[in-house]
């Protein structure tokens, strides 16, 4: 148990010194990785180069995630840039015994329910991946551009809350960076202040 306790405070350490440096991430190349999703097939974000990627950090449990899934937010922005080429996957850091870690008959259950459109749900239980990206909230939102280079970094919208309510009156950052991606321009906006639960590592 010590032990344990030992990790997680140096992977906060690490995370709180080199983990969210947005502003030195923007620009650079994405960390590469391989994540197995929830019935265990491999995916390496390398594989998916020459397409936009969208990673989403997500915890069912977290409320915040909840409003984005219950109001059917989410679904919409995953079906809406797939549909478009775009790759979305989304990432559970929680550890075992954390908030968010179930399953993989939990996770297809809960996917199936909310009618998730994402390309795929990838299991990050080390918490190797979020620490390498430097993932902080449930959601927490990268964009990754077809070069492999990180062209966004934060939050899902402007308002902080948990109400379902306030969404339509938003201003949805990923929604505002794909579509200037998509159509050529230059990003107007690649970093924002990411709110939510904390990632359980």
């Amino acid at each position: 148990m010590r032990r344990k306790h030992i990790m997680l405070s140096v992977l906060s350490l690490l995370l709180a010194l080199t983990g969210f440096s947005q502003d030195l991430m923007v620009g650079n190349t994405a960390p590469d990785f391989s994540l197995k999703d929830q019935n265990g097939k491999a995916h390496q974000l390398q594989e998916y180069r020459g397409k936009y990627v969208v990673l989403e950090w997500v915890n069912y449990d977290c409320p915040f995630v909840k409003k984005h899934y219950d109001s059917g937010n989410m679904q919409a922005l995953q079906s809406t840039y797939t549909d478009r080429g775009v790759v979305w996957l989304s990432i559970n850091s929680s550890a075992p015994g954390n908030q968010g870690n179930f399953s993989s008959k939990e996770i297809n259950k809960r996917a199936k329910e909310h009618d998730a459109a994402f390309s795929a749900y990838l299991v990050d239980a080390d918490g190797q991946v979020g620490g390498a990206y430097g993932a902080r909230t449930t959601p927490h939102m990268f964009i990754i551009d077809p070069r492999g280079q990180l062209v966004y970094a934060g939050g899902i919208d402007n308002i902080r809350s948990t109400k379902i309510e306030d969404i339509s009156r938003a201003r949805n950052f990923v929604s505002l960076a794909l579509d200037e991606a998509l159509a050529g321009k230059p990003i107007s906006n690649s970093i924002s202040k990411p709110y939510g639960c904390s990632v359980k590592y």
